[in-house]
């Protein structure tokens, strides 16, 4: 009873994410902390080991993220960039496409991390479905660095994260969660033209939800 009751506000807390993700908020990653913080104990009970242990990692990336989208500011050619939400004093964090100089590192600890985790999930845990669980892990953890640097193909690899997780939440039988991927399947379709569209228009920080 107690982790079903922890399921639904997970669930919750993780629409209220999602919307705010979608909006390029910034107040996204004050929810980014008590959603992880909830589903530690809920991926724990259910066995999903490296799911536990992701969620750890989102705790320490939801507070680089929110100082990072606060203060990592970047210039363009010809000065900062500003919007209606920022002062002539604070530089709005602009959207950016992921650098190529990143692809390659990236795809290495992407490789590292699905190889690393899969094997201790085989060798230390009771995990019946240890790749799947090795697999959305690593590339969430590619995933929420991209975010936290505000790079719009984060949400691709949230498509990808989203589609297996759904399915594998519904072999796990933990059904809410199960809901909530399927929706994080969809908006995140919707949420990368959202971030193109923010892109083209300039409107790169929204700070406000």
């Amino acid at each position: 009873m107690e982790t079903s009751i922890l399921e639904i506000t997970g669930t919750a807390v993780g629409i209220l994410y999602l919307w705010l993700e979608y909006r390029a908020s910034i107040y996204l990653w004050i929810a980014g902390i008590i959603m992880p913080a909830i589903y530690i104990f809920v991926y724990y009970n259910a066995g999903l080991y490296a799911d536990f242990g992701i969620n750890i990692y989102y705790l320490a990336v939801a507070v680089y993220g929110w100082c990072f989208w606060m203060w990592g500011q970047r210039k363009r050619k010809g000065g900062p960039v500003k919007t209606a939400e920022t002062s002539d004093a604070t530089n709005a964090l602009p959207i950016i496409h992921t650098p190529r100089k990143y692809y390659l590192p990236l795809l290495a600890v992407f490789l590292i991390a699905f190889v690393g985790i899969g094997k201790i999930l085989i060798e230390y845990t009771d995990s019946d479905v240890p790749w799947w669980d090795s697999f959305t892990t690593a590339l969430s953890i590619v995933g929420m660095w991209m975010l936290a640097r505000k790079h719009i193909e984060q949400w691709l690899a949230w498509i990808l994260v989203d589609i297996v997780s759904c399915g594998l939440y519904i072999y796990k039988e933990i059904y809410f969660t199960s809901a909530l991927y399927g929706i994080y399947a969809i908006v995140a379709i919707f949420g990368y033209m959202k971030w193109k569209e923010l892109m083209a228009s300039g409107q790169c920080s929204l700070n406000k939800a």
